[in-house]
């Protein structure tokens, strides 16, 4: 595959307690273990809440792209992320991944046809298809 753009972050500090930080500068934050996690939470983000908001907006740019293809009116439509993180039960951890589509004003069959054509085209989802549970939900 030829990339036609790449992102660039750095970790620093103590990992999830760490600094990230993007090469060009416009991402520069905190980051904190979750209190869930037995971290201090708080103010700063994880990468868990990083990635919920690169997916989101993935999978919405997506979801247009498929809507305009099939001439669909989605102007009101939102993706929420969901992303969990726990023990794989082989001495690691995975992720599971809820997407919460809404497309207020299209039909419930036609929004779930599209949020599955969304899902086929979406380059996150196809990085971790097979390898992370992501479950459709279509509001």
């Amino acid at each position: 595959m030829a990339a036609l753009y790449t992102a660039e972050a750095t970790a620093t500090g103590e990992g999830r307690g760490g600094r990230t930080r993007s090469s060009d500068g416009v991402l520069d934050l905190d980051l904190a273990v979750p209190r869930e996690m037995g971290g201090p939470g708080g103010d700063s983000t994880n990468p868990e809440q990083l990635f919920a908001a690169g997916y989101a907006a993935c999978f919405h740019s997506a979801l247009q792209l498929v809507a305009r293809k099939a001439k669909a009116d989605i102007a009101d439509s939102s993706v929420t992320a969901q992303v969990g993180i726990g023990s794989n039960g082989s001495g690691g951890y995975g992720l599971n991944i809820t997407l919460s589509v809404s497309l207020p004003g299209i039909d419930r069959e036609q929004a779930q046809q599209l949020t599955e054509q969304a899902d086929s085209v979406c380059p996150y989802s196809n990085a971790v298809r097979g390898n992370v549970q992501i479950d459709l939900e279509v509001a």
